[in-house]
């Protein structure tokens, strides 16, 4: 019986010093949301409706701001659905198939996650600039790529394209082989097997990379301003033009097309968080079907 107690006093002892430390890190947490998150998100939107809502009104809505978002998001809407057509391509080729140079295509999706976004913009300078490799022949021709819209979705195309990929290849490697093999044994063709097998198990994780590569795309600041020329009116992105308007003193302006940046923010977080949780409730309502050994085998045959 003392035994019995101590044992009840003990474990009472540590789920009291679990509930602590739980407490303790969810407090640390918390805090540290409200001073990097929350915090600048209630300085953004105080100084942005700090002269009243017709100034507000009026800095988001001067053809300065209006030509920033159409840019933005026209780049966007070009950006995304390329990076998503490479993603999926490479991470089907990485996950489905053996084939030499493979660890090579990994490490060059990686990239852009580790050159600085000025490197990568440089990189178009210098290759398609006045004074670069293809500079003179472009000029000739009359093609202008660096200072101009073509530019700025290159860098923005190069800083994006590993957010899709990186989020399939994990999800089609744990899958394995398996079904693909199945369909092909039963006489589907490449594209069939893709379209009925493959891509409805990835669906959710396509989703998710699609609003990251979005994101990133309408964010992007550091590729953009290098080849971008910051010509006010014409290639000037919501970023770039929060930061034209705040040099120029007008903190108003710049906090106001902030907001903006931080809405689209807020609707692709929300879009995030709601395909997490409808993906997870599915997952949760679907039977589990047990996968036997992955096999060694060679990739299927597209």
């Amino acid at each position: 019986m003392i035994a019995a107690a101590q044992g009840v006093r003990a474990d009472a002892a540590n789920d009291a010093g679990s509930r602590v430390v739980r407490i303790a890190l969810i407090g640390i947490s918390l805090l540290f949301l409200t001073l990097i998150l929350i915090v600048p998100v209630i300085a953004v939107l105080g100084h942005a409706f700090a002269d009243g809502l017709d100034v507000y009104l009026a800095a988001i809505t001067s053809p300065e701001t209006l030509s920033a978002v159409r840019l933005t998001l026209t780049t966007a809407a070009i950006v995304v659905p390329i990076n998503t057509v490479f993603g999926v391509a490479a991470a089907w080729a990485i996950a489905k198939f053996d084939f030499r140079g493979k660890h090579l295509l990994v490490t060059l999706i990686d990239l852009p996650f580790s050159v600085s976004p000025v490197i990568a913009g440089l990189v178009f300078v210098l290759l398609f600039g006045a004074q670069g490799r293809l500079g003179p022949w472009l000029d000739a021709h009359d093609i202008s790529i660096v200072f101009a819209f073509p530019g700025i979705v290159l860098a923005t195309l190069l800083v994006t394209f590993p957010y899709v990929a990186r989020e399939l290849i994990p999800v089609m490697q744990m899958q394995g082989r398996e079904a693909e093999e199945a369909a092909i044994s039963l006489g589907a063709n490449g594209w069939t097997t893709f379209f009925r097998v493959t891509l409805p198990s990835i669906r959710w994780a396509l989703l998710y990379g699609i609003i990251l590569c979005n994101a990133r795309a309408m964010g992007e600041f550091g590729a953009v301003a290098v080849v971008s020329g910051h010509i006010r009116g014409l290639t000037t992105t919501m970023p770039l033009h929060v930061e034209i308007l705040y040099n120029e003193y007008d903190l108003t302006g710049a906090f106001a097309v902030a907001s903006l940046l931080m809405l689209l923010a807020l609707l692709t977080m929300i879009a995030k968080t709601t395909i997490e949780h409808y993906g997870l409730t599915r997952r949760r309502r679907l039977p589990h079907i047990p996968r036997g050994p992955k096999r060694n085998d060679p990739g299927i045959s597209a």
